[in-house]
């Protein structure tokens, strides 16, 4: 494994070690860059490097690296609780929890601390704006969106999201990281809430709410008519559950907020099962019981 030259990125941040950040940070460490992982607490840490090592560990098991590999990877991970240190980072890969005013105060910082007036910000956001997060910045022209796909070191799909104000060099810069180092398909977006993927899958999920909400249908028979109908992988709420019901309301309600057209409204089951905590496989129950999440 080996850093790449075009770009300039040898040394990559990632803020938040959750399901998302602790995807980008392995497949940023197993393509051989410095990779410097943030979170919150020391707790945090700990469980964002557990995911990882179980990653890596099933990588191994199913043939697709092999134990030096995953030695390396880990070899080229750091973590800690201080985003001070991201100041020699050439890029840096924000993966907070969807909130606004958190991603807002997170680009504020990184935009202080990261030092080379080349450095890159990027977020995974599903839906925030980024011209948003460009403006909590000194430097928008060099901010964009980066948004991966869970589990990331299955899913080789990005969306490359410039803002109106993001510049050349930087879009190629960025998607020279992803399609080189990271092995990722670029696809590109405006920067509209929801942007490609969200915006056509959102309603989608959320109809199957609305249909199971109503009486319609059993969650098993909506997800049936989908896998076994329409040869999905898997079915709409399964795939809520999978994604987390607050990340599904959160990117919901950024899509309301911005169109303002039914199909993006959050239906009040949804909303109710995340104020009771009901976020899916993250919490051991959605529209399903999970076991062993």
């Amino acid at each position: 494994m080996s850093a790449p030259d075009a770009t300039g990125i040898d040394r990559v941040g990632v803020v938040g070690c959750g399901l998302m950040g602790s995807g980008i940070a392995e497949v940023s460490a197993r393509a051989g860059l410095d990779t410097l992982v943030y979170e919150v607490s020391d707790q945090a840490l700990d469980a964002g490097r557990g995911r990882i090592q179980d990653s890596l560990d099933r990588a191994v098991k199913r043939g697709k690296i092999d134990e030096a590999e995953r030695d390396a990877a880990l070899a080229a991970l750091r973590f800690t609780t201080d985003l001070d240190e991201f100041a020699d980072r050439d890029l840096a890969i924000e993966a907070a929890p969807e909130d606004e005013a958190l991603k807002v105060r997170v680009f504020g910082t990184l935009d202080r601390v990261m030092t080379s007036p080349d450095a890159l910000l990027t977020s995974n956001t599903s839906a925030i704006p980024i011209a948003k997060l460009g403006a909590a910045t000194t430097r928008p022209a060099q901010v964009m969106g980066l948004h991966f796909f869970n589990p990331v070191p299955v899913l080789d799909l990005v969306e490359l999201v410039p803002s109106l104000v993001t510049s050349t060099r930087a879009q190629e810069r960025v998607r020279a990281f992803a399609e080189g180092p990271l092995a990722r398909k670029v696809i590109v977006s405006q920067d509209r809430a929801g942007f490609v993927v969200n915006a056509l899958l959102i309603p989608y999920i959320l109809a199957a709410v609305r249909m199971h909400e109503s009486g319609f249908a059993a969650p098993e028979d909506i997800d049936d008519g989908m896998v076994r109908g329409c040869a999905h992988p898997m079915g709409p709420l399964a795939l809520a559950d999978h994604i987390g019901l607050d990340t599904t309301l959160a990117v919901a309600e950024s899509l309301y907020a911005e169109f303002k057209e039914p199909l993006y409204a959050p239906p009040p089951l949804l909303s109710r099962m995340v104020q009771a905590g009901l976020l899916g496989r993250k919490t051991g129950r959605g529209f399903y019981e999970h076991q062993g999440r």
